[in-house]
């Protein structure tokens, strides 16, 4: 069965709608020229100014060689930094995507290559912003890895299941790319 990843829909029409959105909404996108097509009219306009959001990164998912979930994560923390907005973000690392997370020697290892983790500035960036990326413990003894297999800045979680459960009842969203 596909996976359809329904916060790429959302967010890629965010950006086609965006200029019929109020200036101050948080999904609202800088000022751009109007693509050619067929106008499009908003119902339902969005406004967020607060969010608590986890990001369950469970699965590598690309579009083209861009993985989707930190290019989303990167889209909702530019949208959130407009003055009055407040985000807390969160990106729970595991599993098949937990080598996203690796410092290059070791992703160089990982994957059999030596071009060094090509998700390190995405990454690092997101992490800049304020957004927390944590790294699956349970992942981390599975694959071998320790502490210091990871890029500077990623903390490590007791566990992922665990820790998205905690985070949903502390009130953030989980996103599921």
């Amino acid at each position: 069965m596909k996976r359809v990843p329904h916060l790429a829909l959302i967010l890629s029409l965010s950006g086609a709608l965006a200029a019929a959105l109020p200036a101050a909404s948080a999904w609202a996108e800088p000022a751009v020229a109007p693509a050619a097509g067929p106008q499009i009219h908003i119902d339902v306009p969005v406004t967020i100014k607060q969010a608590k959001i986890v990001f369950n990164m469970d699965h590598a998912s690309f579009n083209g060689d861009t993985p989707v979930g930190v290019k989303h994560m990167t889209l909702v923390l530019k949208r959130f930094q407009q003055p009055g907005n407040e985000l807390n973000m969160v990106g729970v690392f595991h599993g098949e995507a937990g080598y996203m997370l690796l410092n290059d020697e070791s992703y160089n290892k990982v994957r059999k290559t030596s071009t060094g983790n090509p998700y390190k500035g995405m990454i690092e960036e997101l992490i800049k912003g304020g957004v927390q990326i944590e790294e699956c413990g349970v992942t981390m003894k599975g694959n071998n890895w320790g502490n210091e297999n990871l890029l500077t800045g990623v903390k490590v979680n007791a566990g992922a299941i665990g820790r998205i459960v905690q985070l949903v009842q502390e009130g953030h969203v989980m996103i599921q790319p």
